[in-house]
């Protein structure tokens, strides 16, 4: 074992370094069916704030935004192509150091705000932030309060995505593990790490409930339309899972969607069909990786080699790929940028009033693209 590991890691080592001098293009081709049009996505630029890597969004009870987190630890505004972005709010008071648009080491001092998502009859802004749990910040934004950092005497390691029932006052959110933190999402998927949870948070009393346990990366949540089903994402077995909220079936889960890759995170419209926002597709090295649960072990076990795969794994330039499904988990629609030109990574996708608006994590934009 021990040869196999040193083998494997000069391999990976020498492709990192390979690929970062003249990256190449291994991402797998587009999917049966899949139109090509998000690479002809408008990009609406973040650097203009010194901003990196929007996560999630959402427009606010009056329409107006988009709101999205960045990797610094704000959340942002969005005021028209004249006026850019301002500062909407932070999770975190303690933002001396802070200076950095991309400081994954800092995570867990400036905050990593994921999931977002507004009450529409009050005008608060919910928070999933990687590290300080479940938050709010009223209309007006500012410094964001923590409402719940633990569940059954485990805390919150990387709290990440959010939706609201308002008929019942209820935020349904994901925890993503118990062992690791979001700067360590790989040693996740490598570990088989099934520390994740699914639980609601009831918004008068204040009470936590797991929904769920045992989950492989639990991500993206969305309610159904009629409020009789939440879906959740599980990235790293690449499916979706439909939790059942009223008919006989309540409070039992069954698979929703088997995806072709990782899914992120999950919108629904007004239409009630389901955006699906793949944060990259299962190429060659994911495959191979999963069918040896020994390498994965080790890789797990030694950060340096893990991010040696994270090197690669950005060299392969990934192309952003979205998928829309419908109640029964039937796809509809997939938009890809298959060169990855304009959209690599992407972790979510909001439709609003004829747009679909799109979130790239390892960028620093954002992708909106008119519907037909």
């Amino acid at each position: 074992m021990r040869t196999i590991f040193i083998l494997f890691a000069t391999v990976l080592a020498v492709l990192s370094i390979f690929l970062s001098r003249k990256p190449i293009r291994l991402s797998p081709p587009l999917l049966p069916g899949a139109h090509d049009k998000l690479k002809d996505a408008e990009v609406i630029s973040l650097s203009g704030v010194g901003a990196f890597g929007g996560e999630s969004i959402v427009f606010d009870p009056n329409g107006e935004g988009p709101y999205t987190g960045v990797a610094d630890g704000r959340i942002l505004k969005w005021q028209g192509d004249d006026k850019g972005w301002i500062e909407f709010a932070v999770t975190s008071a303690n933002r001396n150091e802070c200076v950095q648009a991309f400081a994954p080491k800092m995570e867990h001092v400036c905050g990593r705000t994921l999931g977002l998502q507004f009450h529409q009859k009050t005008g608060d802004l919910y928070i999933a932030d990687a590290y300080f749990g479940l938050m709010k910040v009223g209309p007006n934004g500012g410094l964001a309060t923590p409402l719940v950092t633990e569940a059954e005497g485990k805390t919150f390691k990387f709290t990440n995505n959010i939706d609201i029932d308002e008929e019942e006052g209820v935020v349904y959110f994901t925890d993503s593990s118990t062992k690791f933190h979001r700067r360590e999402f790989i040693s996740i998927v490598l570990s088989g790490d099934t520390s994740g949870r699914f639980m609601k948070y009831d918004i008068a009393t204040r009470e936590l409930t797991v929904l769920m346990r045992d989950l492989l990366f639990p991500n993206g949540v969305a309610i159904s339309k009629d409020r009789s089903f939440v879906l959740v994402a599980e990235t790293a077995n690449g499916n979706v899972q439909k939790y059942w909220l009223q008919g006989p079936k309540a409070g039992t889960h069954e698979l929703f969607a088997e995806l072709p890759g990782f899914p992120d995170n999950l919108r629904r419209n007004s239409d009630g069909d389901f955006w699906v926002a793949l944060y990259s597709k299962k190429g060659n090295m994911e495959k191979w990786l999963e069918t040896k649960p020994s390498v994965r072990n080790v890789l797990a076990k030694y950060p340096y080699i893990v991010e040696k795969v994270q090197t690669l794994m950005s060299g392969l330039k990934a192309h952003a790929t979205a998928m829309k499904l419908n109640e029964e988990g039937q796809v509809l629609e997939v938009l890809e940028d298959g060169e990855g030109k304009t959209l690599s990574s992407i972790t979510e996708v909001e439709e609003n009033n004829g747009y679909l608006w799109i979130a790239a994590p390892m960028m620093p934009i954002m992708g909106r693209i008119k519907l037909q």
